[in-house]
């Protein structure tokens, strides 16, 4: 008996999804550009035309439940309208008023990396999933370790965000203090704990429970009037905690306190550290940009005896987020202490090199080094130094401005360009003051277009400012404070 010839498989039907795409073969290449070409040229006019714009806008196009979840396409047109809501419903830290937050207006060269970075699709996981940026990576932050004064064996990476950035370094320090790579936190005699600035960013706390530790392992040690971490409080606190059969193995030291802009002690802490056996951590996710100022590198004298840092450029370098990193005194203790191999990628380790993914908390990762990098050939050290110093010039002006009314209290001594103060005019206690600079925020908004944070801070709600756009001038602050002056609760 002939067996029949199997038969001949259907061709598979292109998909009519395809118009979503640009054909390798650029048939569709006009399409594609004009509908890339026409969201350019809506976000330059609105970025152009960023003080027209509300700082923080107050009515934006809700989205239509229908356009949710579309059963059918829309039109090209109708996606670009909806570009067009999300930039119009967007903060607008481009308007030389907006100065509530650490959220600078970007640089276009990160811009531009940005789309590069979209277009390729490349993923940090991995040598082969990202060639170039890997590389640049791991060059690039060793050459950043080496202007922070840390020795020639530290090196890092990049992560979304600088609670991601504090949570690889706690993670590490844990690692490495306990032993507890592969064994977990089981077999541990003593509950760890570490010590930070009660002024320190909440993600020190999120990391102390995404460890395990839970939140009351983060030991939260006073401060002075200045805000920053005393040093005779920070040993009171190692003390009383191995006393009461605790095992500290970390100390967390702030380089910019997101509230008043403080930084602690870092050669004292430093200090206390290395006669302790801690290790010694400095979220410089702000103030790490003072690395690139001559005037205010000295602020940071200590860091270089960190066994981790973390900074953001994405805060005052002007880079697009996200933009984190951290760093190690040694890199290959990420090797030691942290690595989980990926058996499903290739070996690059011939030449030192490694996957990222497998030495980070993410795997998955944007290459973002491309935005921080274009941003450094587009400035140079020399102009992120003269934005830097900059922006301290301007919070001169806006300091002269508060100290010319006597019902403005400024919270600390400012230290770079984060200024913390409130309107004291409110009768009553803390409480009626915070509800009275409540109502001056909102009133800045509406009469001034002005936006200032209204951060939590000594049981009261006050006004934050952080001047961060070069393009704020003195008569911005001179119509601001006019503002407040007309205020009348």
């Amino acid at each position: 008996m002939t067996r029949s010839a199997d038969p001949t498989p259907a061709q598979a039907t292109r998909p009519h999804a395809l118009h979503a795409f640009l054909n390798p073969q650029g048939d569709n290449m006009q399409q594609v550009r004009r509908l890339l070409q026409d969201v350019l040229d809506q976000t330059v006019d609105d970025l152009a035309a960023a003080r027209e714009l509300p700082t923080v806008p107050q009515d934006w196009a809700h989205v239509p439940t229908d356009r949710l979840l579309p059963a059918e396409p829309v039109s090209e047109q109708e996606l670009v309208s909806a570009c067009r809501d999300m930039l119009r419903g967007s903060m607008n830290p481009a308007h030389p008023r907006y100065l509530g937050h650490m959220d600078p207006l970007p640089s276009t060269s990160s811009i531009a990396a940005s789309i590069i970075t979209a277009a390729v699709n490349n993923n940090l996981l991995s040598r082969e999933m990202s060639p170039i940026f890997s590389e640049l990576e791991q060059r690039l932050l060793r050459a950043l370790a080496n202007l922070f004064g840390l020795p020639s064996t530290a090196g890092g990476m990049l992560q979304s965000g600088g609670s991601l950035c504090n949570l690889q370094a706690l993670t590490v320090a844990r690692n490495v203090h306990f032993d507890i790579h592969t064994r977990g936190l089981a077999g541990i005699e003593k509950p760890p704990v570490l010590f930070a600035s009660e002024r320190c960013h909440s993600s020190i706390q999120k990391a102390a429970m995404v460890l395990g530790l839970g939140t009351q392992a983060v030991v939260p040690v006073p401060t002075d009037e200045r805000g920053k971490m005393r040093m005779d409080a920070l040993e009171k606190c190692i003390s009383e905690t191995r006393s009461a059969g605790q095992a500290p193995f970390a100390v967390v030291a702030t380089a910019g306190t997101t509230v008043t802009g403080n930084i602690d002690p870092l050669p004292e802490t430093a200090e206390i550290c290395r006669r302790e056996n801690l290790w010694f951590h400095v979220d410089a996710s702000y103030g790490g940009a003072m690395v690139f100022s001559d005037q205010l590198r000295p602020l940071l004298n200590g860091i270089e005896l960190a066994d981790s840092v973390t900074f953001n450029p994405q805060k005052w370098c002007y880079v697009t987020k996200a933009c984190a990193l951290v760093l190690f005194r040694d890199e290959q203790i990420l090797d030691r202490a942290f690595r989980i191999a990926a058996p499903y990628m290739s070996l690059n380790e011939e030449h030192g090199h490694v996957n990222l993914g497998e030495w980070g908390i993410q795997g998955t990762r944007a290459p973002d080094i491309a935005k921080w990098w274009l941003t450094l050939l587009q400035l140079g050290q020399s102009g992120l130094a003269e934005l830097v110093d900059h922006s301290c010039q301007l919070t001169e002006l806006l300091l002269a401005e508060i100290r010319q009314r006597e019902f403005l209290e400024i919270a600390t001594p400012p230290e770079m360009n984060i200024v913390c103060f409130r309107d004291c005019r409110a009768h009553g206690g803390e409480l009626e003051r915070g509800a009275w600079n409540a109502r001056l925020q909102s009133h800045l908004m509406k009469s001034a277009d002005t936006f200032f944070s209204l951060p939590h801070y000594r049981e009261s709600r006050w006004l934050k400012a952080v001047v961060l756009n070069p393009f704020t001038t003195q008569e911005d602050f001179s119509e601001i404070f006019a503002a407040v002056d007309r205020f009348n609760g």
